[in-house]
């Protein structure tokens, strides 16, 4: 099964990853946990050019083809191969992030990013998406506790950026039945205890 994580910067994807990824393996799956944007050699130096503060001024249109470079890369690089295995792929972030952050977040027309994903990723597609939504004040105030002032470039953005991404994340929610809408701000055994029961209802199947 392929699965993803997303949300929003600080909404606690890493932690429920990790909690997820010890559950597969209590249950004897294999497990490979991959990252957006990263995972292989060459969608790692991306990641370090996507993130890095000195390129601010960095196009629109550069950063969803960089994103879906470092993307197509890890998919067959790693995604489809351990998928053809028998593997249990968790990806810290997929295409939705794109559509997300690129298209409600900077501007670019949805349907274009579609077509960029169609090129990038194919049919791979997660059979299970887990959006950890949170509120952006409570992102904002996670961030000013959390980063200790050391932010990557795309975390800098303002608030008015992430409510974007935000609502552009529950919009994909409203169209794609795969697409699970998790309250981020319950206890984290809590979100746990969701994300296991929703993948339970599609593991059996």
């Amino acid at each position: 099964m392929f699965i993803s994580f997303e949300g929003i910067d600080f909404c606690g994807k890493s932690t429920q990853i990790d909690l997820l990824k010890d559950y597969l393996i209590e249950q004897g799956k294999k497990v490979e946990i991959v990252r957006e944007p990263g995972g292989t050699s060459l969608s790692e130096k991306i990641r370090t050019i996507l993130l890095d503060n000195k390129n601010e001024k960095m196009l629109k249109e550069t950063e969803l083809f960089l994103f879906s470079a470092s993307r197509a890369q890890l998919v067959r690089e790693k995604i489809r191969p351990y998928l053809e295995k028998g593997f249990y792929v968790i990806s810290d972030r997929f295409h939705d992030s794109s559509t997300a952050y690129q298209g409600h977040g900077r501007g670019i027309p949805v349907d274009v990013i579609a077509g960029v994903h169609d090129l990038a990723i194919g049919d791979t597609i997660p059979d299970i998406t887990y959006f950890i939504d949170i509120p952006v004040g409570i992102a904002n105030e996670r961030k000013k506790k959390q980063s200790k002032g050391k932010l990557d470039r795309i975390e800098l953005a303002d608030m008015e950026f992430y409510s974007r991404v935000r609502n552009g994340y529950l919009e994909t929610a409203k169209n794609e039945s795969r697409f699970k809408v998790i309250d981020g701000t319950q206890s984290i055994q809590n979100i746990h205890n969701h994300i296991i029961s929703e993948f339970e209802l599609i593991d059996k199947r």
